[in-house]
This record gives C-alpha cells, sequence and structure tokens, in this order.
C-alpha cells in the first residue's frame, strides 16, 4: 500500500540578511541594498524526514537554499527502481536547473529534518549580475557532488560504500554521523536493502561504528578509512 507523501510545511518569510549560513547560501554576496530590492517573499520550509520538496517533472519556479539537515535528490530508472544520484546538506542549492529549464530534473527528499528557503525564479533574474559567481560555484558543488557519489558510492564491494558513506555524512572531526533508511542507502549504494542492513549490522558487531541513539552513530574514523581503501 502506498503510503501517504508528506509535503514541505511553510514557516513564514526568511529574513536573508540575518540568516546563520548567510556566507555559505547563494545570497552571500549581497548587501542590505541588494536585501532592500527583494519584493517577491522568500519562503521558509520545514520539511520532517520523506517529506517531498518538489517532484521530478515538475513545473520549476523556484530555487531551494538548504539551510540545516540533508536532502536526497533521486530519479526512478526505467526497470522501475529508484537510485539516489546526489546527497544535499547545509549551503546547498536545489533545482539549480530552474533557471534553464522548465521543469525540475530529480525529486529532492528530506532524510533527515531540513529547514529550507524558497527562492523564486523572478528574484534570481532580477539579482542576476550579483549572483553570477555564486551560481557558478554552486552549481559546480552540485556537479562536483554528483561525481563523488559516482566514484566513492558507486564502486568498490559493499563494505567500502558503506564505509564511504559512514566518512562522507560528517567531517573527520565531528566523530558523530546521523545515518537514514536502509531502503534509502541501498539506494544511494546501488546495492540491495538487505546488504545495506546487512553491512551496517556487521561494523556495529566489529566496533567500527556504534549505534548510540536510533540512526545516530559513533565512527572509528581510522577503521572506515581502512575499509574504503580495501584494506
Amino acid at each position: 500500500m502506498k503510503g501517504v507523501e508528506i509535503e514541505a510545511a511553510w514557516h513564514g518569510l526568511a529574513s536573508c540578511d540575518r540568516c546563520p549560513i548567510q556566507d555559505l547560501v547563494l545570497f552571500a554576496d549581497l548587501d542590505a541594498q541588494d536585501f532592500s530590492a527583494i519584493h517577491l517573499p522568500i519562503d521558509d520550509l520545514w520539511l520532517p524526514p520523506g517529506a517531498t520538496l518538489y517532484r521530478a517533472e515538475q513545473a520549476a519556479g523556484a530555487l531551494f537554499t538548504l539551510r540545516e539537515g540533508l536532502v536526497k535528490l533521486e530519479q526512478y530508472l526505467p526497470d522501475g527502481t529508484k537510485r539516489i544520484v546526489s546527497l544535499a546538506g547545509p549551503g546547498d542549492v536545489l533545482g539549480l536547473e530552474a533557471m534553464l529549464a522548465e521543469s525540475y530534473e530529480h525529486a529532492a527528499i528530506a532524510l533527515q529534518p531540513s529547514k529550507v528557503c524558497r527562492i523564486p525564479k523572478a528574484v534570481i533574474g532580477a539579482l542576476s549580475s550579483k549572483l553570477n559567481t555564486q551560481l557558478m560555484r554552486k552549481w559546480h558543488e552540485s556537479v562536483r557532488k554528483a561525481h563523488a557519489c559516482i566514484r566513492d558510492l558507486s564502486t568498490g564491494n559493499a563494505r567500502q560504500r558503506v564505509a564511504r558513506l559512514f566518512l562522507l555524512l560528517a567531517p573527520v572531526e565531528a566523530r558523530r554521523c546521523r545515518l537514514f533508511g536502509r531502503e534509502d542507502v541501498g539506494a544511494l549504494l546501488g546495492v540491495t536493502t538487505e546488504t545495506a542492513s546487512k553491512t551496517v549490522a556487521e561494523f556495529k558487531r566489529q566496533g567500527v561504528v556504534r549505534e548510540i541513539a536510533a540512526n545516530l552513530f559513533e565512527r572509528d574514523i581510522a577503521a572506515l578509512e581502512r575499509i574504503a581503501d580495501g584494506d
């Protein structure tokens, strides 16, 4: 039975000039005068895990800045299976294709509780001269992340892929990371849900990771790096 689709919840209008991660986001190069010239509302959205930000082939009317959380970009293959093609974290811009295309290429779905700003295309167009550098930087970052998913998470055996994912989910200096459902892990790594579950369970038995709360893990970085490298 198909579950009810969860939607993003509107949380009011964003205060871009007071954004705590302003230096990381699309509007990093704007000043107070630029912000005062924005006449269309920039919505502040909250997404619980599983909420859909936008769907593949949906009309692309906005870009989205992720301020907090983790979002997957997924598409369905011709045989009906889904594949996660990239992950987005704080500071990333989703839906960049809206600047050139009429519809979104992928579905964007929250993996963790996420805060997002919805920026109408018209706002980007009006500020295009000021945003050019940041747009190019964000586009490059999205391409780099997609390539990293292919390089690091689609090659090697299941143990290597899961180890690389654990390393990817948080900076090395942060000992903890938050994983997501095993079905999504499998869709991201190109393995079955069963294989993803068994590999995570094996890592827990071996002490490579330790689950201290539901899907919250402490990581043995050195052990994960050895596995990721094929040792």
